[in-house]
């Protein structure tokens, strides 16, 4: 006899696996990936010559890293790209982004967001927000950017119009949807984003915020034509394993101007210890394009469940998938905060913990938050926050496989008829 390990209603149970009989389609694609991009890892690894002699760390300066430079190695030619810095001093996706904007941008020079504005915490580094606090605009550096339509879509004449101005540096764009419920850029609208860039300047560096995006399909922005990709390790490319680090990946000019912000003038990427981390980052990279097909199964899976407990949902189990992030429109502050005392309870660490609303750093609203993670704030493994205004979303994301991401779902849902903000009566 199975035994019951969560009392999780029947009725939820029984919604669950009728959303996941709807996810069949969705799931066949989200594998086909999945396999292409841990054959490109693999074949990665394999040209590169990775071998144990690479996890060993160095100390101090850093200097000739064998285990680093391999690493860079096997990032670069999985994303295409000429050169690639993938280290562990970078603290978050924010300070990643942070260090490529000021590596490539100089007083006098103006970066474009052509995906409309922001996520929050990139806001106070290009002076949107706060003051004193070192921000792009405080460095002369002009910011601008080109609204989204009404459909949440690029606007691609008025993007074509605006990067003609030859004081623009650098075109921005964020693939993942931030806090908004815009479509997330895939690489069909990229390429036309990138088609529109390079006809009206060709001299403007083309930078994506791939966060929550790598590995989720087959190809990446940098081979499309992108000059730089810029990502987290403790979200995607880090798979679960990897402890803390971010990525830069792109032109090689360029990748050093972000070394030398990285690090220091005229030493760049020839230093940086790596300690005893790089057996982490390399175990992580392999497994990610695997973690990440989980994860995208769970959010497919969160689309097909709560559509047919009547949320709206973005995007739709549906619909093809460019980020992990799934949204949740739950209607007020009590659903949301159920919804993420739910995932919370799904989680294989601090399961116990309650969730309530606080102001966190570098968020404009209280944010309630669900991250019941082996590393603090991991993103690829199943966690949910939200913002403390309407439309009272949840964006959910991750899962480190599929099974207890589906399970921390119906735990969500659970929570929600607890607290009587879901009804199942029909």
């Amino acid at each position: 006899m199975d035994q019951k390990f969560f009392d999780i209603d029947p009725r939820l149970e029984k919604l669950g696996e009728q959303a996941q009989l709807d996810c069949a389609p969705a799931f066949a694609r989200t594998e086909e990936i999945g396999e292409y991009n841990s054959r490109k890892v693999l074949a990665a690894f394999i040209h590169n010559g990775v071998s144990e002699s690479h996890f060993a760390g160095s100390t101090g300066y850093g200097y000739d890293d064998r285990g680093r430079e391999t690493l860079e190695a096997v990032m670069a030619e999985i994303t295409g790209s000429e050169d690639a810095l993938v280290r562990h001093h970078f603290v978050s996706g924010t300070h990643t982004l942070t260090t490529a904007l000021f590596g490539v941008l100089r007083p006098g020079d103006v970066m474009l967001s052509i995906t409309g504005l922001p996520y929050d915490t990139i806001q106070p580094v290009i002076g949107i927000r706060g003051e004193n606090c070192g921000s792009l605009k405080e460095f002369g550096i002009e910011y601008r950017q080109v609204n989204l339509l009404p459909d949440g879509t690029p606007d691609i004449e008025a993007i074509s119009e605006a990067v003609r101005d030859p004081r623009v540096k650098v075109a921005y764009v964020q693939r993942s949807r931030g806090y908004s419920l815009r479509p997330s850029i895939n690489m069909t609208m990229m390429e036309q984003l990138i088609r529109a860039v390079r006809q009206n300047n060709p001299k403007v560096i083309f930078m994506v915020d791939n966060c929550y995006g790598i590995f989720t399909e087959k190809l990446e922005p940098t081979q499309l034509g992108a000059d730089l990709i810029v990502g987290s390790l403790i979200k995607n490319a880090g798979g679960g394993i990897a402890r803390t680090g971010g990525y830069i990946a792109g032109r090689r000019d360029l990748i050093e101007q972000c070394a030398y912000r990285l690090t220091t003038p005229g030493q760049g990427k020839e230093i940086g210890c790596t300690l005893g981390e790089l057996r982490n980052m390399f175990l992580g990279l392999f497994l990610a394009p695997n973690v990440v097909c989980n994860a995208v199964k769970t959010a497919i899976f969160a689309a097909s469940l709560f559509e047919r407990l009547g949320f709206r949902v973005t995007p739709s189990c549906r619909d093809r998938r460019t980020d992990i992030i799934q949204s949740i429109e739950l209607g007020s502050e009590k659903g949301l905060v159920a919804f993420c005392k739910g995932i919370q309870r799904g989680a294989p660490v601090d399961s116990f913990v309650v969730p309530e609303p606080w102001d966190m750093p570098g968020y404009e609203n209280k944010v309630v938050m669900a991250a019941g993670a082996f590393h603090l704030g991991a993103s690829i493994e199943l966690s949910a926050d939200g913002p403390i205004r309407e439309p009272y979303a949840a964006w959910m994301q991750g899962g480190l496989t599929y099974f207890t991401g589906k399970t921390g779902l119906l735990l969500a849902a659970q929570t929600m008829l607890e607290d009587g903000v879901l009804s199942l009566e029909n």
